[in-house]
C-alpha cells in the first residue's frame, strides 16, 4: 500500500465541486455535492477504505499530463509497450454562467472521463468503487443494462456510464477492454440527488458535447484576463485554481480542495480547509482583480453581505459555502489519513475563534471593491460603519491571531495592524465617497493603533516588529505590513524586519516559515508556509532587490507541480507538498507577486 505524492494530483472542478486526480490516472478524492459534502472518492486520506475511480492503461511506459490550455480540462498521455492513448477528465459546468458564456449543460453534477487511442492500441482496465461518507458507506451496486449501472447507500447515490460493456465486483463497476487507433471510451458518474435509481441520461455523444462547451466556458473565461507580462502561463493557471475553488451558487471562494492533508507526513495538524475565510477570499479577490476578474469581486461582495447579515460583533473567521456559522470540528477514526496521518478532521474549530484582523480584511475587500468599479450601496456601507465601530470599540483586546493558534489570546501585532487598516479603508471611502461616517473617531483611533504599535510591537533590542505585544518572536505575517500600507518597506524598522527574517524564519533553501519556537496549542510540527516566503519576495522587491525577488519567485514556482499546482506548505528538505491542496491563498499570492515583479520592472 502506497500513497502518491500530493503533486502527482491534478484539479478538475465545476465550482460547485472538484475533484483530484492522480498521475496514474484515478479519481482520489471527490465531495459531492458541494466542495464541503460527504467524500464519495477518498482514497486520498485512506487508501483501503477510501473510494476511487481508476482508468489505468496496461504495459505504462511514461506519462506527460497538462490542462488545455486555458481550462480546467486535464489531458493525460499514457505511452505503452503497445500504443498511446489520452485520458481526459473534466466536471461538466452547470447551473450558472459566466459572463460571456451562459452555461446549463449539464442537470447532474458528472465526472466525464474520456480515453482516446492515438496510436497504436492499447489494452486499460477501468474500476469504479465509489465509498460514501468519507469511504465509511460501501454502496449497493447493480447494473441496469450493460452500459449503465447505479450504486447506492445511506442518502447518496451515483450513476454510472460506460460505453463498454461493464460488470458489477465489489461493490462497484468494472470495465475491461482494448482500443485500437481512433477509438473512444467514454465513462461518467453523475450524482443522484432524488430517491430514484434513474439517473441523467448520458451517452457517448453528449459527453463529447459537454467537453466542447466546457472547454469553451473556461478559454472565454480566461480571455478575461488582464494580466499580460512575464510568467502569465503561471498568473492565468493560479486564477483558473481560485475560480475552480469559487463556489458558483453563493460567490463563496474555499481555502482549498481538501481535508486533513497534513503539514508533516505522521503529525496531527491536519484541517479542513474546505471553508470560506474572510481572509483568504480578501487576499484571493485582490489577486483577481488585479488581472482583470472584477464579476468574481462583486459576487463575493453579495457572498459577504449575505453571510455576515446581523451584528458585527457576531463576525466569523470562516463561514460555510452558504454562509452557514457553526463548522463544528470532528474526527473520523475509522481513517488512516494521508501517508497515517492522524486525525482526518471534518469541520473547523477555529470558527470559533475571535481574530481581530478580519475586520481589516473585511474593510480592505470593500476599499478593493470599489477601486475595481463596485459600488457601495447604502446598505452595505451601513453594515461597514458597524464593522468601523467595533474596531474601535474592540481593537485593544487580545485575541488568537492570523495562524489561528490555540495557546491563548495575545495582542498580536499582525492583528492590531489590521485594526488600523480597518479604519484607515473607512476614512478612505467616507472622505472619497462622502458618506456619513464619524471620520474624525476614525482617524483619532487609526492614529492611537498606529502610535501603540510602534511602541510595543516593535522591539529595539531586536531590531524587529515581533509577534506580540513583550515577545522576541517573530512573526511571518508581519511581513504584510508594508503590503497594506502600515509602513513602507524602506522604514528602517520595517527593513531591518525583514532582514530578521531572512535570517531567523527562512530555512537554508530559502522558504520561511510563519514562526518558530513558539507554543502555538496545535501540536506537533509543520513545513514552511508559501505564502510566507512569497510575502519576503514582495518585500524585497518592494525594497529594490527585484532581482532576490525575483529569485524567490521561481524557486516558489518551481515547488509546483506539472501542471502549476500548489499546496499550503512545503517540506524544507525534500522540497515535497505538503498541506492542503491546491490551497487558494498559495495561488493568489502567485499572481499578486507577479504583477509586483512586473510594476516594479516598468518603473526601472
Amino acid at each position: 500500500m502506497s500513497y502518491n505524492p500530493i503533486s502527482d494530483y491534478g484539479l478538475i472542478g465545476d465550482m460547485h465541486s472538484c475533484a483530484l486526480v492522480s498521475k496514474a490516472g484515478s479519481v482520489d478524492w471527490c465531495c459531492l455535492p458541494r466542495f464541503d459534502g460527504a467524500a464519495v472518492f477518498s482514497r486520498l486520506l485512506d487508501h483501503n477504505q477510501g473510494g476511487f475511480y481508476e482508468i489505468a492503461p496496461s504495459g505504462l511506459r511514461s506519462i506527460q499530463r497538462r490542462y488545455l490550455p486555458g481550462t480546467n480540462v486535464l489531458e493525460t498521455t499514457f505511452h505503452t509497450d503497445t500504443g498511446v492513448a489520452t485520458l481526459t477528465d473534466f466536471m461538466p459546468l452547470h447551473g450558472h454562467s459566466s459572463p460571456t458564456v451562459p452555461l446549463e449543460i449539464a442537470t447532474g453534477q458528472r465526472i466525464s472521463r474520456i480515453l482516446e487511442c492515438t496510436a497504436g492500441n492499447v489494452a486499460f482496465s477501468m474500476g469504479c468503487y465509489p465509498r460514501f461518507d468519507y469511504g465509511t458507506i460501501i454502496p449497493h451496486a447493480v447494473a441496469n443494462d450493460p452500459h449503465n449501472g447505479f450504486a447506492h447507500g445511506g442518502a447518496e447515490g451515483l450513476s454510472f456510464y460506460s460505453s463498454l460493456p461493464m460488470t458489477v465486483a465489489g461493490d462497484g463497476f468494472q470495465v475491461e477492454g482494448r482500443l485500437s487507433e481512433g477509438q473512444k471510451f467514454h465513462t461518467a458518474i453523475t450524482n443522484q440527488t432524488s430517491f430514484t435509481h434513474r439517473g441523467d441520461h448520458v451517452d457517448a455523444g453528449r459527453l463529447d458535447e459537454e467537453l466542447a462547451q466546457t472547454v469553451s466556458f473556461w478559454r472565454e473565461w480566461s480571455e478575461i484576463c488582464t494580466y499580460k507580462g512575464p510568467y502569465r502561463d503561471d498568473v492565468l493557471r493560479s486564477a483558473l485554481v481560485l475560480k475552480a475553488l469559487t463556489y458558483a451558487p453563493s460567490g463563496a471562494l474555499v481555502a482549498a480542495a481538501t481535508t486533513s492533508l497534513p503539514e508533516t507526513i505522521g503529525g496531527s495538524r491536519n484541517w479542513d480547509y474546505r471553508f470560506t475565510w474572510l481572509r483568504d477570499a480578501a487576499f484571493a479577490l485582490y489577486a483577481l482583480s488585479i488581472v482583470g476578474y472584477n464579476q468574481e469581486a462583486h459576487a463575493y461582495k453579495q457572498w459577504l453581505e449575505w453571510s455576515t447579515a446581523g451584528r458585527a460583533r457576531d463576525l466569523q473567521v470562516m463561514y460555510g459555502l452558504g454562509g452557514e456559522r457553526r463548522l463544528t470540528e470532528i474526527e473520523l477514526p475509522e481513517l488512516e489519513g494521508y501517508r497515517r496521518s492522524r486525525p482526518v478532521r471534518v469541520g473547523n474549530a477555529a470558527y470559533a475563534q475571535f481574530q481581530l484582523d478580519i475586520y481589516g480584511e473585511v474593510m480592505d475587500s470593500a476599499h478593493i471593491y470599489r477601486k475595481y468599479g463596485g459600488e457601495i450601496d447604502p446598505e452595505f456601507w451601513d453594515y461597514l460603519r458597524r464593522v468601523a465601530q467595533f474596531v474601535v470599540d474592540h481593537w485593544r483586546e487580545p485575541d488568537d491571531g492570523i495562524w489561528e493558534t490555540r495557546g491563548g489570546r495575545r495582542h498580536f501585532v499582525f492583528s492590531k495592524v489590521m485594526c488600523w487598516v480597518a479604519l484607515d479603508r473607512a476614512v478612505k471611502a467616507a472622505v472619497e465617497l462622502d458618506l456619513p461616517g464619524d471620520v474624525g473617531l476614525w482617524r483619532q483611533v487609526r492614529d492611537e493603533i498606529k502610535a501603540e504599535v510602534m511602541a510595543k510591537g516593535y522591539d529595539a533590542q531586536r531590531g524587529a516588529f515581533v509577534q506580540s505585544y513583550g515577545s522576541k518572536n517573530l512573526d511571518a505575517a508581519n511581513l504584510m505590513l508594508p503590503l497594506v500600507g502600515f509602513i513602507n518597506a524602506k522604514d528602517p524598522r520595517m527593513k531591518s524586519t525583514i532582514e530578521a527574517v531572512q535570517r531567523e524564519l527562512t530555512s537554508p533553501q530559502g522558504y520561511v516559515y510563519r514562526y518558530r519556537d513558539y507554543d502555538d496549542g496545535l501540536g506537533g510540527t509543520e513545513g514552511i508556509f508559501t505564502i510566507c516566503t512569497l510575502w519576503l519576495a514582495d518585500n524585497l522587491i518592494a525594497l529594490g532587490r527585484v532581482d532576490e525577488g525575483r529569485e524567490l519567485y521561481e524557486r516558489c514556482l518551481g515547488c509546483c507541480n506539472d501542471l502549476g499546482l500548489i499546496s499550503e506548505e512545503i517540506d524544507p528538505e525534500t522540497e515535497q507538498m505538503l498541506g492542503n491542496f491546491p490551497q487558494a491563498f498559495s495561488h493568489m499570492a502567485l499572481i499578486s507577486t507577479a504583477v509586483r515583479l512586473l510594476r516594479a520592472e516598468e518603473h526601472t
